[in-house]
């Protein structure tokens, strides 16, 4: 971690062997079995809260299922992600094709 709080990454850390994206980092973050509230979330990825909740919504839209908890005795929402996106499927090609 950096300084103001913030996820350094490596090379190499995202998708595909590149440099991990902001989204990378928020599911990354929103993973774990406790959750974060979103002042947490917007401190850690140098966010406005605004910003953090639009984040949570394009997360939804892309297909993952978040789970918010209240706590019982006040205090913030933390939020999780529970299911993610199914893979889609890649097609197979041989690169050969066959005269008929």
């Amino acid at each position: 971690m950096t300084k103001s709080g913030n996820i350094k990454w490596a090379k190499g850390g995202g998708r595909n062997g590149a440099r991990a994206t902001k989204k990378d980092q928020l599911i990354k973050l929103l993973s774990g079995k406790a959750g974060l509230d979103i002042k947490a979330l917007s401190d850690k990825l140098g966010w406005q809260q605004h910003t953090t909740w639009e984040a949570l919504s394009g997360l939804r839209k892309a297909g993952f299922e978040i789970a918010g908890r209240k706590p019982s005795k006040g205090g913030a929402s933390t939020y999780r992600i529970v299911g993610q996106p199914p893979l889609e499927p890649v097609e197979a090609t041989s690169g050969t094709t066959h005269a008929g």
